[in-house]
């Protein structure tokens, strides 16, 4: 299980931020300052850290140069969003840099990404019933392996990787086929109905009145 560092000095934020991602089935622990996140990077092994650029004692582009001798990948989470804090913040050596207030779907698709490019992904990920391999593209229920076409597994791990969460049609046809969904297309509802019989979600994968679909998870 990958484990994550949040670093950000707003409670709420943070808060926010870890619940999502324990929920989508990270380890996370959190700092609240630049003193407190070095100090906590250098005693534990972390596969990544989510790091505000405003903080107390040590900001963040600082914490970046101090994390790079740890080999530590950081994605910066941030209310600065002027564009030579992002080129700046990238240019010194950031996977990513996502501005405030956030799409808690997005975060954790580029949370995803990120480990996947330092192969820090889960090895193994079971949840609602399913067992998924995502090295070598395998799922299955039970005993048995579901065949998937790409879509539509590209779908599944969506849904797996934002469970409980209500997601929008228009963010869905975005993480998975790119571009906009053209207006009146019909093409997640499809995919969402067949991928539901395929791996027996039926009640679990619901609709969401006017937004799109959510996968009930129990704890």
């Amino acid at each position: 299980m990958p484990n994550i560092l949040i670093v950000e000095d707003e409670r709420p934020i943070a808060d926010l931020i870890r619940m999502s991602l324990k929920t989508a089935g990270y380890s996370c622990a959190w700092a609240a300052d630049g003193d407190q996140a070095a100090d906590m990077a250098a005693s534990t092994p972390y596969d990544l850290a989510l790091v505000d650029v405003m903080l107390p004692h040590l900001d963040g582009f600082a914490l970046l140069d101090y994390f790079q001798t740890l080999a530590l990948p950081v994605i910066f989470v941030t209310a600065r969003s002027a564009v030579q804090d992002r080129v700046k913040g990238l240019k010194l050596g950031a996977e990513d840099y996502i501005v405030k207030p956030f799409d808690v779907a997005e975060l954790l698709a580029r949370v995803e990404t990120v480990l996947r490019r330092f192969q820090k992904t889960q090895e193994v990920i079971t949840l609602a019933g399913l067992r998924v391999d995502p090295k070598a593209h395998q799922v299955w229920r039970g005993e048995e392996e579901i065949a998937l076409t790409p879509k539509e597994y590209d779908l599944l791990l969506l849904f797996l990787h934002n469970p409980n969460a209500a997601l929008y049609r228009d963010t869905i046809y975005e993480r998975v086929w790119g571009g906009e969904l053209a207006y009146g297309s019909k093409t997640v509802d499809l995919h969402v109905q067949r991928l539901r019989k395929k791996v027996g979600w039926e009640k679990a994968l619901q609709a969401v009145s006017k937004v799109g679909y959510r996968l009930e998870v129990t704890p």
